[in-house]
């Protein structure tokens, strides 16, 4: 968004094969999830294969004039594989639900992923330099036999091509019945919570045998279960407050120094039902599928099935401002309830000053809203814009009647193409948004 109002994004780069039909193949290759570090030089994603990918921005393109968002490859490695408990006879599948990034305290980047059932820390390093010239082992690192050593060597230090290793510090296991849909690194950057349907644990960084369970709302009887949790994120400043939203379109803000399990939530964010627009879906698309608590720490976003609304901590009545997505499906819900697609979670985030917000759509489009100007836009990722420096064009959907030259028809929409997961640079204009095995990095007109 630009200063004058207008809404003008640039196509920056896309990373996968722009393929537009994902084979079983290369279903593996799905993206996942998607987040930028605290600084906004590197860009990790996961996908349904296990795999996580982190992009560095290139120097070039960031000292620049005007800068620019370009990523290059910085290290891939495998972070989860299959597994199966034989104690249920369960598959457990390898895609990375979430991933989050520690803030920086060395040289070297921690982050953690997760899949539905184990999470793991990772230590992401550089080394450039190599030791020659060892006394008691060959230099393939096989042993030497004692009787060998006839002479002292000094080790010697030399260079070597930069090599970026990436290895697992802890394996944090066995604490979820169920599948875990959140991570959340907590302020003090010491422990961080892990949500499933029905719980959230915390975690100590260096400790792995053991959590604490701060939230169970599993019943007695199962029978009597009425909501799941969704989504679970600590506070950006206050290190014992976080939040949880629900399948009932509830968002509870929990402290926990109120007591040490958080049942009883503090605060209780939910907005009234209009009885006149119930329906069969009602209580379908009012599960909120992402909540995102802004960089400041004063309002949060909650993504439900058909809109994105932005709450204030300090009023739980209603949300203060409330942006549809794609009402325009409204019309379409029985026939996405028949193909699944009203279960899809949706991601929302927020921009660098929290000005602005974006969140995805069907036919690869993506939607943006201005807090300020109170503008928005429709935007697609689509192979057809894959050329650097091309200005994305405002797509408009058209709901009956006449359809200009434009607009595309609510009845052409591709269901298959979804945008599930964005980024937001923690202080540029540069985006990142998953389309199925692709991820394109857009930035503002330069």
């Amino acid at each position: 968004f630009t200063g004058n109002g207008e809404i003008q994004w640039c196509f920056s780069q896309v990373k996968g094969t722009l393929d537009d039909d994902v084979t079983e193949g290369k279903f593996s290759d799905i993206i996942s999830c998607v987040e930028f570090n605290h600084d906004g030089d590197l860009l990790a994603t996961g996908d349904k294969g296990g795999r996580v990918v982190i992009f560095q921005r290139d120097p070039v393109s960031k000292n620049c004039i005007p800068r620019r968002g370009e990523y290059n490859v910085y290290s891939t490695f495998q972070s989860h594989e299959p597994e199966f408990d034989y104690l249920k006879s369960l598959e457990i599948e390898e895609k990375i639900n979430k991933i989050r990034w520690l803030k920086r305290k060395n040289q070297a980047h921690f982050l953690l992923s997760t899949n539905d059932k184990t999470i793991k820390l990772w230590k992401v390093s550089e080394r450039d330099k190599k030791v020659e010239g060892y006394n008691t082992k060959e230099e393939n690192g096989q042993l030497r036999d004692p009787s060998c050593v006839t002479a002292l060597r000094v080790p010697v230090i030399k260079p070597m091509e930069l090599m970026v290793e990436a290895s697992p510090r802890r394996i944090f296991a066995n604490a979820h019945t169920y599948h875990i849909n959140s991570i959340s690194v907590n302020s003090d950057q010491e422990t961080y919570l892990s949500a499933d349907d029905l719980r959230i644990n915390l975690w100590h960084l260096e400790i792995t045998d053991q959590s604490f369970n701060i939230v169970d709302i599993k019943p007695t009887n199962m029978e009597e279960l009425t909501e799941v949790i969704t989504a679970a994120e600590f506070h950006p400043v206050e290190c014992n407050l976080f939040v949880y939203s629900s399948s009932k379109g509830t968002i509870r803000l929990c402290d926990m120094r109120a007591a040490a399990l958080c049942d009883r939530h503090s605060k209780l964010f939910e907005e009234p039902e209009d009885p006149t627009s119930r329906s069969f879906f009602s209580e379908i698309i009012s599960s909120i599928s992402d909540v995102k608590l802004s960089n400041s720490g004063r309002y949060m976003i909650s993504r439900d099935y058909l809109s994105v609304k932005v709450w204030d901590l300090h009023m739980e009545t209603k949300p203060i401002e409330s942006y549809p997505v794609h009402e325009y499906l409204r019309s379409k819900l029985c026939s996405l309830y028949e193909n699944d697609c009203i279960f899809d979670k949706f991601e929302c985030c927020w921009n660098g000053n929290d000005s602005a917000i974006m969140t995805g759509s069907y036919n690869n489009f993506f939607r943006m809203f201005d807090r300020t100007t109170k503008r928005d836009a429709t935007l697609e990722a689509s192979r057809d814009i894959a050329k650097p420096k091309t200005i994305l064009k405002p797509r408009k959907v058209c709901t009956g009647g006449k359809r200009k030259k434009d607009e595309i028809s609510v009845d052409c929409l591709d269901f298959n193409k979804k945008i599930l997961h964005t980024a937001w640079h923690p202080t540029e204009n540069i985006i990142a948004v998953a389309a199925t095995n692709n991820l394109f990095l857009f930035q503002d007109k330069f």
